[in-house]
């Protein structure tokens, strides 16, 4: 729909500003699960140059029939990225990087597959360069378990926030750093002075997400050991709390 054009076309505008690209010379940039192109759309108007990779053969067939000016690349990354060291001068990618968390075949292990990722991306970058991935974390458990293969593959970074007082315009930016870190830019939208409050960085705390009412997400570890709480102070007995706590079980057959 051209709704979901517009909302695309925005984000990898959001992308690419974030790399923050030398304006003198044309980059090579790499684009993530490019799908049929409109991100990829948004590097050529910036007058770079890019090539794409995507798990989707019908998703490309559409970019091809597009004529985008971008080179693509059927490729499945969790399987690592195809290309020698210092390749890319940046890289992005939009709404794709979450799919890596989901085990479609028993063989994957989704922890395995992003530090593949992670880490084959980091050699294909250049020095200094940066990756901005755009991503919708199901959970803040997603969230912590995607950063912490960027970080362990050699990343240095954080995620940029824009909008997040939003239910709707909240976006999640992971902006990374090859090589030297440098100062984290700032998320649209949180013109509050104390800039902690909006940008998450690596740090080993565990952070949960909320819903709008700013109470913890119903059976969630933070629900269940506020409840807990309350029936302590109830003198009610309660069993101690562990790391096996809200923890989910698989399903049995």
């Amino acid at each position: 729909s051209s709704r979901v054009v517009q909302i695309q076309a925005q984000m990898s505008e959001r992308a690419v500003e974030l790399l923050a690209l030398p304006e003198d010379r044309p980059c090579l940039l790499l684009d993530v699960g490019c799908g049929s192109g409109l991100s990829g759309d948004r590097i050529s108007e910036e007058g770079h140059y890019w090539v794409g990779l995507d798990i989707s053969a019908a998703m490309l067939d559409v970019a091809v029939e597009r004529e985008v000016e971008g080179d693509l690349l059927l490729a499945d990354v969790g399987q690592g990225i195809p290309f020698r060291p210092g390749t890319f001068d940046g890289c992005i990618s939009i709404s794709a990087v979450q799919w890596l968390c989901n085990a479609d075949k028993k063989s994957h292990s989704p922890p395995k597959r992003l530090y593949r990722f992670f880490s084959t991306l980091y050699t294909a970058l250049a020095r200094g360069s940066r990756a901005v991935l755009q991503l919708y974390p199901e959970n803040s458990e997603q969230l912590e378990l995607i950063t912490a293969q960027a970080m362990r593959a050699g990343f240095t970074g954080g995620m940029v926030v824009d909008y997040p007082n939003s239910a709707k315009a909240k976006k999640f930016f992971l902006c990374l750093f090859v090589g030297a870190s440098s100062t984290l830019p700032k998320g649209l939208g949180t013109e509050c002075a104390d800039e902690e409050l909006h940008q998450a960085k690596f740090t080993n705390e565990r952070t949960r997400f909320k819903n709008i009412k700013g109470k913890s997400v119903k059976k969630s570890r933070d629900w269940i050991l506020e409840k807990k709480e309350r029936r302590r102070r109830q003198g009610k007995e309660v069993r101690e709390d562990t790391k096996y706590t809200g923890r989910k079980r698989r399903p049995h057959f």
